[in-house]
């Protein structure tokens, strides 16, 4: 798995690559001190992954995901944003350009090392009760009609979104609904064709804002 840290600090970076390429799956291949600078770094490398600083100088860690998401490739990197403060409204920012998920900076080397393997395997790192506050500011209020697309999903396909939305993996859904993996991985994929976004974070989101997942 092939990394690209993005972080205006170099003792963070410096310490994000000690830890990621002393496992033998993963290799950092480059590293940026600028958002601007990440765009151009990832577009040469084409990594599988970004560690997206979300504040950083001349491009922001949300437009410089936003640009490297619209940059056209077969199999554009998953970007991780790692931040200071789990309820940084940027973070949410960053995830509705596309970002696949978030990690503390205080988070351990194994959370950080579990991080980068589930979304190239193409799960979302969420917090769910973080992601949940930061959805309230967004979301539809009481006494709005569904989205158009609540009704083609099936009972199985609302239930996975809700799970989606509470942050489990695929294995984990599939443990719950009593399915394997790859059948949660199909449920998964239908929402996200029904739902109309591109992966499973968009979705999360996309439930929250539009009421599917009513708050209060």
């Amino acid at each position: 798995m092939r990394v690209v840290l993005a972080d205006d600090e170099h003792l963070v970076r410096t310490a994000l690559r000690a830890i990621l390429d002393a496992e033998p799956d993963i290799e950092v291949v480059g590293d940026a001190a600028s958002g601007a600078e990440a765009v151009s770094v990832v577009g040469q490398l084409r990594p599988d992954v970004v560690l997206m600083d979300v504040r950083m100088p001349q491009i922001d860690g949300i437009r410089a995901t936003e640009q490297i998401l619209a940059t056209p490739a077969e199999r554009p990197p998953r970007v991780l944003v790692v931040t200071t403060f789990e309820n940084d409204s940027a973070v949410y920012d960053a995830l509705r350009v596309g970002a696949a998920g978030f990690l503390l900076k205080r988070a351990g080397a194994e959370e950080l090392i579990l991080a980068v393997r589930l979304v190239v395997r193409g799960d979302s790192v969420l917090f769910p009760a973080a992601v949940r506050r930061l959805a309230a500011e967004h979301a539809r209020r009481g006494g709005v009609a569904p989205p158009a697309w609540a009704a083609r999903l099936t009972e199985r396909e609302s239930a996975v979104l809700r799970l989606l939305a509470a942050g489990l993996t695929n294995a984990e859904i599939g443990a719950k609904l009593g399915v394997g993996a790859a059948t949660a991985k199909t449920h998964v994929a239908a929402v996200l064709a029904k739902t109309g976004t591109r992966d499973r974070t968009q979705a999360v989101i996309a439930a929250y804002e539009s009421g599917f997942i009513r708050f209060g």
